[in-house]
């Protein structure tokens, strides 16, 4: 039954043209949907069940699992869509407990923090971790950057297929456009040795190879920052050299952020928002950062300006009161804890 239906699936996430990272993210949450129902006899068609179900599922997430809310949104979406898109059938009305929405401050490193741990990132990461900084690229946008998206003479990259499916621009370091221009050589000789070895193919966004068949050849559309080996596309079977891989990016800027001895957690998705906050910091206003990180909403934006309003004039400019206690001795360890 489950091949059968995943078949199902994937046949309209294709032709819907959802994300690869959506299509892993919905179908994890529909098997776990049918696995929590499955009982003793095997597993039940979703078919055989309806709203009451589902209501029953998304609770034990936000009861028992204690998932936060973006994750139960996200189980929400991915059961909507099985039925309503795959099975082209109503589950009908639910009201689940639904997990509490919490809101956090996003970690933002100072301009001195981002340089260490830049400096602490080996080549040619280093350059992908300074687009994501310089530009305000998630991740997956950085390491799927092509050869045709760098404009050197407008000092701008475009990013394409971001989140929601939607290109944007957004401005090129100018400080980087010698070591851009040098990948970009680097990356045509490396094409030329593949295209000399019978390969040089790369996936093409939809149908577009259609329209062009020799596109998924040419320079252009080629990853800058390419993985070290050739691969096979899960999608067409067909083989050729994919981007550096997200986790290979993202284990270096732990690593780094370890060695220039920052204490918090540090991801790559830390100079995304470091990006954000040192903007506003300069002055420029929120519809422009929004528009620059791609956000559908100015809500999505404005948790930056909660950042900068409590480092400028908010909670951090209070002074402690232990500050101002008298006979206290200075600074120093007060105890030795037990061993």
């Amino acid at each position: 039954m489950a091949s059968v239906l995943h078949q199902q699936f994937v046949a309209v996430v294709r032709r819907r043209h959802l994300a690869r990272r959506t299509e892993k993210a919905y179908w994890m949450w529909i098997i776990a949907f049918l696995r929590f129902h499955r009982g003793s006899d095997g597993w039940r068609h979703p078919r055989s069940m309806g709203a009451a179900e589902v209501e029953a599922f998304l609770s034990h997430l936000a009861v028992e699992r204690k998932v936060a809310a973006a994750t139960q949104n996200q189980a929400l979406n991915a059961i909507v869509f099985l039925y309503k898109q795959v099975l082209e059938i109503d589950p009908g009305s639910f009201h689940a407990v639904r997990a509490r929405p919490s809101r956090r401050l996003p970690t933002v490193l100072s301009r001195r923090e981002v340089s260490l741990v830049i400096n602490e990132i080996p080549p040619p990461i280093r350059l992908l971790a300074e687009l994501m900084y310089g530009g305000g690229l998630r991740v997956g946008e950085a390491c799927s950057v092509r050869v045709m998206d760098i404009d050197l003479d407008r000092l701008q990259l475009t990013v394409r297929r971001g989140k929601g499916d939607k290109d944007r621009v957004t401005p090129l370091p100018e400080r980087l456009v010698d070591p851009l221009r040098a990948i970009i050589d680097a990356r045509r000789i490396r094409h030329a040795a593949d295209i000399e070895a019978g390969e040089g193919w790369v996936e093409l966004p939809f149908a577009f190879e259609r329209k062009s068949p020799r596109a998924a050849w040419s320079l252009a559309w080629q990853y800058l920052f390419a993985a070290a080996d050739l691969s096979v596309d899960p999608v067409s079977d067909r083989r050729g050299r994919w981007h550096i891989h997200e986790s290979t990016v993202q284990k270096a800027v732990t690593a780094a952020a370890r060695a220039a001895g920052i204490t918090r957690r540090v991801t790559s998705h830390v100079f995304r928002h470091s990006f954000a906050t040192h903007l506003l910091e300069d002055g420029y206003d929120i519809r422009t950062i929004q528009t620059l990180l791609g956000h559908s909403h100015v809500e999505t934006t404005m948790i930056y300006t909660h950042v900068v309003e409590q480092a400028a004039r908010g909670v951090l400019r209070v002074r402690s009161p232990l500050d101002s206690l008298d006979g206290l001795e200075g600074s120093g360890p007060r105890a030795v804890l037990p061993s």
